[in-house]
Formats: C-alpha cells, structure tokens, sequence
C-alpha cells in the first residue's frame, strides 16, 4: 500500500516526535473543523437528520474540548515521568518516556460520525502518530467533509483519510499497523481483532452491547423520566452508550410511564416526526431491523413509522417481567425502542444483568448509595448515578468498555496514553559501579536484605 509506505517513511524521519510539530499540528486540525463547521452540520443533517444544536453539542463540541484539552497538556504530557529507584539498584535514575507507536489505523462508526474519528485522531496526533482515518460509508456526506477537513491541514504521508465499503476495510487490515482504533459493533469487532492478530498489533476496541438502566422506587420519578427520554432518544436511539433497555421497580412503573410520555412529547412535540431536533434512522436497514421489534412487547407510546423518511417514533415497549426470550432483548437494539420491565426486589434487577454480558455502559436512578451498591454487584465500562450518557462528556473520565464492549480507554489524558508507547528506561552511573549483583556473588547476603526478602539459601561460596 503506497499510501502506508509513505506514512512509514515520515515518521521514520522524526519530525512528529517534536512538540512544536505536534503543538502546531493540533492548532491546524482545531482551525480546519472551525472553517468547516457550517458544512459539517449540513452533512449529519442530511446523513441522520441531525438538527444543528445537536450536531454541535455531541459531535463538533466535544471534539474541539478534546483537541483542546491535548493542546494545554501537551508538554507536560510529554515530559519524561521519574520514577522512584530502589536501592539496590543504586546509582540509577528510573524514567517513563511516552514515545509515539507509529503508523496508526482509526476506524470510526456511523451513529456519531465526527466526533469517533475526530477525537481518537487528536489523541493520536498529540502522542506524535501518523494516521490513516477510515470512516464508515454509511454517512458519506459526513466521510466527505471529514476528508476535505483533513487535507485542507494536512499531507497525505502524515494524515489521510481513506473512503470506501468492506472491501477497503479488508484490505487496511491486512496491512501491519504498529496500532488499531475501532470502534462499533463487537461482532466487527472480532474481525478487527482477528486480523490484528496476525501481526500482533496492539488494538482499541471501542464497541457496544445493551446498556440497563434501573429505576429504583427510590428515584425521582419526573427528573429520572427526563433525563431515560433525553439519553435513550438522542440521535433516534442510534448511541452506543443510550439506555437500551429499563428495569423499572414496580412502585413506580405507572408515574414514570407517565412522565416519559409526558418528556417525549414535550421534546418532540405530539408529532415527533415534524420535530427539527428527533433523527432518523441511518439506511433502510437498519429502520428494518428496529421496526421488526415492535411486535415484542405491549407499544405503551409511539410505534409510528415512515420507511420513505426511515422514521420511527419514540417508542416505550412493555414486557412484563424481564425476560430474554423476546429478539428485541436479544442483541443491541441501536434505535428508538426502549423496552421496560418491571421487577419487585432489586437483586432481580442485579441478577437479570450479571446474567448477560458486561455493557458499555450502566444507569442507576434512586439513591446514591444503593446505587453504589449497584455499581460494586455489577460490571460496565462506564456508569452514570442519576443520570445518562453524561459520563462521555467529561473529558477527565476515561471512556472505554469491558469484556464483550470492548477494551482499552480514550478521552483526555487516557487518549495520549492510548497512542503512546510507555517506554521503561534505566540510566545508570557511567563511572561507578557496585560489586554486589556479579559473580562469585561473595555479598549474596546483602543482596537479599537489599532485596528485602526472607531468603533461606545458604551460600556456599
């Protein structure tokens, strides 16, 4: 692949590795999305009908956050890190350098097409890397702004962004990589990590899963009504973090399906479908898939469809008791179907999810402490006590999931770390040196107090 030798030889040349390049790289990437901004938003509209303040607040704000925040840390992210130095291997100095992996493979999603690709890439330019973006052809409005983004920035040897279906993802990941960042599916997930195996390179793998959401009699009720609304129907459900189903104690089943009634219509109006600010779904697919779940369960409000505009509604679907039996708990549902279930005793509610596998993201409503308590009987890679799908927002959170929704973390701090490579070094006294750690070993005593362990071995030298 020609574009990838030619990525090769700039970073062999060093000139990433400089904090001025890295420093002005970023201020290059942050002025291009600015000047590009009005195109952005009129491409998430036509590819998710993705009103402009949505577009802003889950898409261009938290990538610029996140360029910004590599910005003011740059230096001090990459400063060497001293380390502590035991005694015994005294006179040494103990340094962490972060040093850039290389050639890295960003391979970002359709439900939020900018803001997955663009903030692993500030990440991976802070950390000194060469990139190649691949975006997912199912937002194709959005993948061209993405592109006229970067190379109005940017060489092709240093950052590219390479278009097209499977057949381009096939061939990227045949090619060796000295990192991989994907993020979707977990069942493409496997095959990213399948083909990073053969080179054994190391990987991100950013992916999914059904993310519960208990409500607890012990919630408020309207705020806890509110904020399920906001996070489950944000971007029409299509958000790997959004509550993908709800496990509603019984108490309070009634009142909140009244006020989840009452948030959607206050959102998105009695018609939700002439709402400026409710998505559609992505392709004829995937608008397939989601609406072949409405015949699970008892459609408390919503159920309208539209296959010309790929709308469906928000949607509440009762099924009784929980349950796995039925499809639309069977796999992630990534639209704006929420089913809820009922249950009397917590541990029910525990017991129902440390049954299936770890979710990327967990959501407890009622008081803080039983749901701490939640949080210690239970697994997820992120969480949020009274609240939904904030805990991405914050920059000083690492995000990432466990187990089936992935592994490894970005955001931030983590988003360097992520792209770097932690480099142990020992630096010891040119001109000095002790006797102990040589053959014939006549101070093996000392050794082992230096060591400090309580070794039995009897020298007989």
């Amino acid at each position: 692949m020609n574009l990838l030798d030619s990525q090769r030889a700039f970073f062999a040349s060093g000139r990433t590795r400089a904090y001025d390049f890295r420093r002005d790289a970023l201020q290059k990437l942050k002025s291009s999305v600015r000047s590009h901004l009005r195109a952005l938003y009129d491409a998430l509209w036509q590819d998710l009908h993705k009103s402009e303040a949505e577009a802003y607040l889950t898409e261009a704000a938290l990538v610029l956050r996140e360029i910004d925040d590599q910005l003011s840390r740059l230096r001090s992210r990459m400063r060497p890190r001293r380390v502590g130095t035991p005694v015994f291997l005294w006179p040494s100095r103990s340094r962490i350098l972060c040093e850039p992996f290389g050639n890295i493979l960003i391979l970002a999603p359709w439900n939020y097409p900018f803001q997955l690709a663009f903030a692993p890439l500030a990440g991976a330019i802070a950390a000194g890397n060469c990139v190649v973006l691949k975006p997912s052809p199912y937002t194709p409005h959005v993948s061209a702004v993405m592109r006229q983004i970067v190379e109005s920035a940017f060489p092709a040897d240093y950052i590219a962004v390479v278009e097209g279906h499977r057949d381009v993802n096939e061939a990227l990941l045949a090619e060796r990589w000295d990192y991989i960042f994907f993020t979707g599916s977990p069942e493409l997930g496997r095959t990213v990590m399948r083909a990073a195996a053969e080179h054994l390179t190391p990987v991100t793998l950013e992916l999914g899963g059904k993310s519960p959401c208990i409500a607890d009699n012990s919630a408020n009720v309207d705020i806890a009504a509110r904020r399920i609304v906001w996070g489950k129907f944000l971007n029409a459900g299509q958000t790997c973090i959004a509550p993908d189903y709800l496990l509603v104690h019984e108490n309070i089943k009634s009142p909140l399906i009244e006020r989840i009634e009452y948030w959607i219509e206050e959102f998105y109006g009695a018609e939700p479908g002439k709402s400026p600010h409710y998505g559609r779904m992505v392709n004829r697919k995937a608008f397939d898939r989601v609406c072949s779940y409405l015949s699970d369960g008892t459609i408390l409000t919503g159920g309208d469809t539209d296959p010309a505009q790929r709308y469906i509604a928000p949607t509440l679907l009762d099924l009784g008791a929980p349950t796995d039996s039925v499809p639309v708990m069977q796999s992630e549902i990534f639209g704006p179907v929420l089913p809820l279930m009922s249950y009397t005793r917590l541990d029910e509610a525990v017991e129902f999810i440390n049954r299936h596998e770890k979710p990327l993201a967990l959501y407890y409503f009622g008081s803080p402490e039983t749901g701490r308590n939640v949080l210690q009987r239970t697994s997820s890679g992120g969480a949020c006590i009274n609240d939904t799908v904030l805990h991405v927002s914050n920059d000083r959170l690492p995000f990432g999931g466990v187990g089936n929704s992935g592994m490894g973390r970005y955001h931030g701090k983590e988003s360097f770390l992520t792209f770097s490579n932690r480099r142990s070094v020992l630096c010891s006294a040119k001109n000095w040196d002790l006797p102990l750690k040589y053959p014939p070993y006549k101070h093996f005593g000392w050794i082992t107090k230096l060591l400090g362990g309580s070794c039995q071995f009897k020298s007989k030298f």
